[in-house]
């Protein structure tokens, strides 16, 4: 399943939305006594809201955002159009094919 990858204008919207969702994971549980993933089920989370009005695409775990940056990654590879794993990347990891 394709996941939808923000831009960096996209991505300066997000951004502060996920540090204000962090802040509130860690009271919530500072507060409540409760792990980390009862509060992540518990907890309406403004970032992911944002981005499903971005992208179309339900993310429920904020913490997962952080990785849908699409400057993280590399150029789609020449060979079967997944993410190079960095902008630095000289092969692709997923089938092999050299970045040239």
């Amino acid at each position: 399943m394709p996941i939808p990858m923000l831009t960096d204008e996209e991505w300066e919207v997000i951004r502060p939305l996920l540090w204000a969702d962090t802040k509130k994971i860690k009271s919530y549980r500072e507060e409540s006594g409760v792990g980390l993933r009862e509060a992540l089920d518990t907890l309406r989370f403004r970032a992911c809201e944002k981005y499903y009005e971005i992208t179309g695409f339900r993310e429920t775990n904020p913490n997962a955002l952080w990785h849908h940056y699409l400057s993280l990654y590399g150029p789609e590879c020449i060979n079967c159009g997944h993410l190079l794993r960095t902008p630095k990347a000289s092969y692709c990891a997923n089938c092999g094919a050299s970045k040239n």
